[in-house]
């Protein structure tokens, strides 16, 4: 069995959603892009259909194209849809700076996206990462956000979401026990569980992974795009190096385990991608945890727009349980959790994803 930390990641099931809205639209290719200047960096975006305005926030190691399957359905839905590649991944821009990466720059890349595509305010779904940054969106920008939807990732406040509980327990050995302070930098809090191996904790310590992930993209990224895995029922019985999320800079496994997400050409998108920054731009984005810390130390955490939560059964890091306290932090909040789905659900689901954005959209910023 693999350890990488996609290699694990799972999700729970879905219930019941309303409305009859189209799966998954005709064709799921990507509209035309176009480069935007913003924020002092040139942004490749994507962009389709009118109306109420709704931009796609991917994660890590991903891309625009991880919302191929949404672009249709929300422009056909009658939304205008919004595609970026964010700072540090495809065809935008990657500052050499590490601190260019900090939650500062991300989201003022936004802020500036929305000026120069003159929308005064949006929905911002975000995946992984981009979840983390599109529940950022409201805190450091509110009045650019009209909602949120959070894909897999939950909204934790200050940056805790490495000691959240369900991760924490099933790190700690037997009869151990932790104290999460917020107002401790999370890395050094982070340090006091996990191994130095645990993946994020590697990132801050040097370029191993950088260079293990730079030195076989596709390897790589196939290791990491794996569904049909184990679940988080299993997860804490799993050896220490993978409940320490010990994932990245070790060599990958003959035979992966669980089964492909992406087909061959759909990895080949992400192969050359990859190749041609490598992964450290992406990478850096970990590397500011401390400083983003710093940043929301005197901002209050409340989310105060209308928020979707879509969690997925079998992600064992971005677990389902860890938004069970998301509502003292978001009081408008609806919550659904896809069954039989992993990490990457915005492809390993797209038909329940796009029901349950667009049942939620059509209740809360109907087309005009």
């Amino acid at each position: 069995m693999t350890t990488s930390r996609r290699t694990f990641l799972a999700g729970l099931g879905a219930t019941a959603f309303a409305g009859a809205v189209p799966a998954v639209a005709k064709g799921s290719d990507m509209p035309p892009v176009r480069m935007v200047r913003t924020n002092g960096i040139n942004m490749a975006v994507h962009e389709a259909g009118t109306g109420p305005a709704v931009v796609l926030l991917h994660g890590f190691p991903d891309l625009s194209f991880t919302w191929r399957h949404q672009v249709p359905a929300l422009a056909e839905a009658g939304y205008r849809v919004i595609v970026p590649d964010l700072r540090g991944y495809g065809r935008t821009d990657a500052p050499e700076a590490v601190e260019s990466y900090d939650v500062g720059q991300l989201t003022g890349d936004l802020t500036g996206l929305l000026d120069a595509l003159n929308v005064r305010k949006a929905v911002f779904m975000g995946h992984d990462w981009g979840g983390l940054l599109a529940w950022q969106m409201p805190l450091l920008h509110p009045g650019r956000v009209a909602g949120v939807i959070g894909v897999n990732t939950p909204f934790v406040p200050h940056w805790r979401l490495w000691l959240h509980p369900d991760l924490v327990n099933a790190a700690l050995p037997d009869g151990a026990s932790f104290v999460d302070d917020p107002g401790i930098d999370p890395v050094k809090k982070m340090r006091e569980v996990y191994s130095p191996e645990m993946y994020v904790l590697m990132f801050q310590d040097g370029t191993t992974a950088d260079q293990a992930m730079d030195a076989d993209p596709r390897g790589t990224l196939r290791n990491a795009y794996r569904k049909d895995l184990v679940t988080s029922a299993e997860w804490d019985d799993l050896p220490p190096d993978v409940t320490n999320m010990e994932y990245y800079g070790k060599p990958l496994p003959d035979v992966l385990p669980g089964r492909d997400v992406l087909t061959s050409q759909e990895l080949s998108v992400y192969e050359e991608a990859f190749a041609r920054t490598g992964f450290t731009p992406a990478i850096n984005w970990y590397r500011n945890l401390s400083r983003n810390w710093r940043v929301g130390l005197d901002i209050d955490q409340t989310i105060r727009v209308p928020s979707l939560m879509v969690s997925a059964a079998n992600d064992v890091v971005l677990r389902p349980g860890m938004t069970d306290g998301m509502a003292s932090h978001v009081p408008d909040l609806e919550r659904h959790v896809l069954e039989d789905c992993w990490h990457w659900t915005p492809e390993e689901k797209p038909g329940e994803l796009n029901r349950l954005t667009l049942s939620w959209l059509g209740q809360r910023f109907p087309k005009e």
